[in-house]
């Protein structure tokens, strides 16, 4: 057989998934908290892979946790992770791409430590909750797929590579991504540190998966399994520690149970420690993923199957006629001692390591044994001495005369190993630390409400630059055994300074706690890299499709680590355990009262611009109010010169503003009138600045997520992006209504064009005269979103027969729409789009008037477009609309239902598939032109 990389292999062994007999392992469990690289024996020349990348999860600690990863059930599942070493990652593209039950079966079911791999973070998709789109709406699907995880029970990492919108083949989506080698650069870094036994791609790589960046997954996926381990790829990662692996086996998805010799799983099946199936629990988190329409789908108990093929191994393949697989590790010898048989030859080195995985064994078996149901704590004892034969094996593994990739080989699942026991340890004890930022005066009698419980009471949310507070760490000891509170600290950064107030430790008995008073100071100059926000960014993300890093050591993970922590210390005679938790900050809800959220550190100052963009015509500029919000974040107030910057020829007044903050939290904001200079069609770029303290400040900071998910900062710049466009709209009155759906920005556009726009609520919609409007528009969705529209199709119909202008715009339910005849005549909506923005576009009438009053329409126009040409065309349509565009994808057939025009009574009516609701925020100025053609395409040319 083929030795792994420093010379390991995995001997052969049985392994039968005994999928009823087996209970859920949990990664995210109560109590635990994140494990520091010191924390987990780490010394060896492997120094420099960063900490976050062994077992330490901090980002996990901002998203809610399940039920099933708490208390008994949670022990339970903890303990099967400790039987296995089994490491499986599964690679897709998109977040919702996943095999949330394949996934829930491993982790949960079999014990198995998985992580998913997500190419990218969703930014190009469509937002079905609101309006956040891009790059803010890639944060929000993150906080989304977290949560997901924490249901699977499964870590998470990205890549670099962003969605850039729907693709139809691989190399459109590699050539969006400037060929293949970012992504697979970082899907080797994440198996290198990972080390899994086995890869499961979500994808084939081939046609039948959809979705090019789906079939880019599939391919990336194949080539990072033979990538991975060969040092002659991405040497740059080996020289910083990541040193080749490669896996021993290779599935595909999206098969079918009748394509030949495929694994089947039984997602379906009954778990006891859960009550419900891994699939049905699967589907809890999936539901999380609201932006993705992904809630409200109820899976019924029964068997339910996920099929893979295996198309690449390591170990020997089956023979003709022998059983077929029942799980992804046949083959693979997945115990605790099998662990030494990754040395390869190298294991006669270290001739102890193999008795000594054994007696971790025995220890494991010997707290399982030992669990009941009403005495939990009996298991600590056990897995607390095992604790300390794992800690002392590590030791001696990092001094032990072995290759540095021999070595990592064995590490890295024997820290894994570590921190599932301290997991387990913790349940079993039913220890919780908890930290909080105290309030200013945080007296008993101030913290005492009704009936004993603690009032709502909001305390520092967001630490700045030079400021000071103050946290409580409490250890609580809600078990039957007696422990001893040896340490209670607060970890920070080397130039954070760390003043402890108070310390009361003791030994605990039931429901008693032990507590230490930090006080906390930050340096007035935070590195940027410690502020809680994004470390990805874009400068233009309709166009770019690689992520910035700010912080280039980040690259994969999820979020950011936070840099502030505390970490108890206790013991049980003389054995020893530990529990980590980060700081949190009261948050009062007006609607749900207090909760407790992660302290963010952040600027003193977020500054917001209104409008963010602008869209003006450059016959007719005109002078731009601009609004500046700023947001105090200093305790006791601050002094700040707020100004524009802005091209030398432009003027604003007032020239700068000074504001005058007195408390954390406040707001202010000031009106700038903001008259450009000579201009002509292009974008020009207007910046917010605020000065405090010699220090300039340029962005503003929104928090982002659901109660469901948790919440996390979203930064943006505090810029005005001014688009001028050559674009004529005719003098005198039009009247537009504007019926919102799934949410756009064509509105504040038209209206910066000076045409009047008024959003029409579902009373107006049921109840108003429709007459006194020229034209109505349907947002994106709008069917799909609003019952009202669908209500009220034959009012909106009779508004066209009496004279009256209807625009109507793409749909996504297909079949709802069709049902529902919502076209004045015949017509059927399809699920045909032109995805690549740049695609040719056919003018079919070019005498009509539509493409000469009140704008020219020229091929030009069709240049610039971003992210897609349109979507969710037409199909076939009544012989009275006129199709008036073609256009195609490269290698497709040409479409011609993107653009639809009827007469209908005295009225027009419009269909448009062609994606002007990203066109029009982004300034694309032949989709302006076009679009305000299409607004008069009712009245009379003057």
């Amino acid at each position: 057989m083929r030795s792994n990389a420093g010379g390991a292999s995995m001997a052969r062994g049985p392994h039968r998934a005994r999928v009823a007999l087996l209970v859920l392992g949990a990664i995210l469990l109560a109590g635990a908290g994140p494990f520091p690289r010191e924390a987990l024996g780490v010394r060896g020349p492997e120094a420099a892979v960063a900490e976050w990348e062994t077992d330490d999860e901090p980002w996990m600690e901002i998203i809610p946790k399940p039920s099933e990863d708490l208390g008994l059930a949670g022990l339970v599942q903890a303990l099967r992770k400790l039987r296995t070493t089994a490491r499986v990652l599964h690679v897709t593209a998109h977040p919702d791409d996943e095999d949330g039950a394949m996934l829930t079966l491993l982790a949960r079911g079999l014990g198995a430590e998985v992580m998913l791999l997500t190419l990218t973070r969703g930014e190009g998709g469509q937002n079905k909750t609101g309006p956040e789109l891009f790059d803010a709406l890639g944060l929000l699907r993150t906080l989304e797929l977290l949560s997901a995880d924490a249901h699977y029970g499964v870590r998470q990492r990205f890549t670099r590579v962003a969605d850039f919108g729907f693709s139809k083949t691989a190399e459109e989506t590699f050539e969006k991504w400037r060929g293949r080698e970012t992504a697979l650069a970082d899907l080797v870094r994440v198996i290198r540190a990972f080390r899994p036994d086995v890869i499961v791609a979500r994808f084939q790589g081939a046609p039948r998966d959809g979705h090019g960046q789906h079939q880019a997954a599939g391919l990336l996926a194949r080539e990072a399994f033979e990538a991975a381990g060969d040092p002659r790829r991405f040497p740059e990662q080996i020289a910083a520690g990541w040193l080749p692996w490669s896996p021993y086996k290779l599935y595909v998805g999206n098969v079918r149970a009748d394509e030949g010799d495929v694994l089947r799983l039984n997602t379906g099946a009954y778990d006891p420690a859960l009550g419900q199936s891994y699939a049905q629990l699967a589907m809890k988190g999936l539901s999380l993923q609201l932006t993705q329409g992904a809630g409200g789908v109820v899976v019924p108990a029964g068997d339910r199957y996920a099929y893979y093929r295996l198309v690449a191994t390591r170990v020997p393949s089956p023979r003709p006629g022998d059983r077929r697989e029942e799980s992804f590790f046949d083959g693979l010898d997945t115990s605790l001692p099998g662990l030494a048989a990754r040395l390869g030859a190298e294991e006669r080195a270290v001739p102890w390591l193999r008795p000594a995985l054994r007696a971790l064994e025995e220890r494991i078996a010997e707290a399982m044994a030992a669990l009941t149901p009403e005495h939990p704590e009996r298991v600590a004892r056990p897995l607390l001495r095992g604790l300390a034969a794992l800690t002392d094996l590590i030791a001696r593994l990092e001094r032990a005369p072995l290759s540095p990739a021999a070595r990592q080989n064995v590490l890295v699942p024997l820290r894994t190993k570590r921190a599932q026991c301290l997991r387990a340890i913790n349940l079993a004890l039913g220890l919780t630390l908890e930290a909080l930022v105290d309030a200013p005066s945080d007296t008993p009698a101030e913290r005492a409400g009704a009936f004993g419980f603690s009032r709502p009471r909001e305390t520092l949310a967001v630490a700045s630059p030079g400021q000071t507070f103050t946290l409580t760490a409490r250890l609580v000891n809600r078990g039957r055994e007696r422990v001893r509170a040896e340490d209670i600290r607060c970890e920070a950064p080397s130039d954070f300074t760390v003043t402890v107030l108070g310390r009361d430790l003791r030994s605990l008995g039931p429901n008693e706690s032990a507590l230490v008073q930090c006080q906390v100071t930050l340096p007035h100059d935070v590195a940027r890299s410690l502020w809680t926000r994004p470390y990805w960014r874009r400068e233009d993300p309709p166009t770019e499709a690689i992520l910035r890093l700010d912080v280039p050591e980040y690259v994969t993970l999820p979020l950011p680590p936070l840099p502030l922590r505390v970490r108890a210390i206790y013991a049980i005679e003389e054995l020893k355990g530990e529990i980590a938790a980060i700081p949190r900050a009261r948050v009062v809800d007006p609607m749900y009262g207090e909760e407790h959220r992660p302290l963010v550190i952040g600027p003193p100052l977020s500054v917001h611009v209104h409008p963010e963009s602008v869209v003006q015509s450059a016959s007719a500029p005109r002078a731009i109010p601009v609004t500046v919000s700023v947001r105090n974040q200093v305790i006791g107030g601050a002094r700040v010169r707020l100004r524009l910057e802005a091209p030398p020829d432009w003027r604003a007044e007032p020239a700068a503003r000074v504001l005058d903050f007195s408390r954390e939290g406040e707001v202010q904001s000031v009106t700038f009138t903001l008259t450009p200079g000579d201009v002509r069609e292009g974008r020009y770029e207007v910046t917010a600045i605020a000065e405090y303290q010699g220090r300039t400040y340029s962005e503003g900071c929104t928090i982002l997520g659901r109660r469901e998910i948790g919440w996390f900062p979203f930064c943006q710049p505090a810029r005005v992006r001014l688009h001028v466009v050559d674009v004529r709209v005719p003098p005198g009155e039009m009247r537009i209504g504007y019926v919102m759906g799934a949410g756009d920005d064509i509105p504040r556009v038209l209206a910066q064009l000076g045409l009047d726009v008024e959003l029409l609520t579902a009373e107006q919609l049921a109840r108003e005269d429709l007459n006194r409007f020229h034209v109505i528009i349907l947002g994106i969705r709008a069917y799909d979103v609003r019952s009202d529209v669908r209500d009220h199709n034959r009012r909106l119909l009779d508004f066209v027969e009496r004279g009256g202008t209807l625009i109507v715009q793409y749909n996504q339910n297909i079949a709802a729409f069709n049902a529902g005849r919502f076209t004045p005549y015949p017509a059927t909506l399809g699920s045909g789009r032109v995805s690549v923005e740049d695609a040719p576009v056919e003018i079919l009438a070019p005498e009509d008037r539509l493409f000469h009053w009140p704008n020219r329409i020229a091929e030009r126009d069709f240049q610039g477009w971003v992210h897609e040409r349109g979507l969710y065309f037409m199909e076939s349509w009544d012989e009275r609309f006129t199709p008036l565009l073609a256009s195609r994808d490269p290698g497709e057939p040409l479409l011609m239902g993107g653009l639809l025009r009827a007469r209908y009574g005295a009225g027009t009516y419009i269909y448009t598939g062609y994606a002007f609701f990203r066109q029009l925020p982004a300034g694309v100025p032949g989709a302006i032109r076009l679009f305000v053609n299409l607004l008069y395409a009712g009245r009379t040319e003057r």
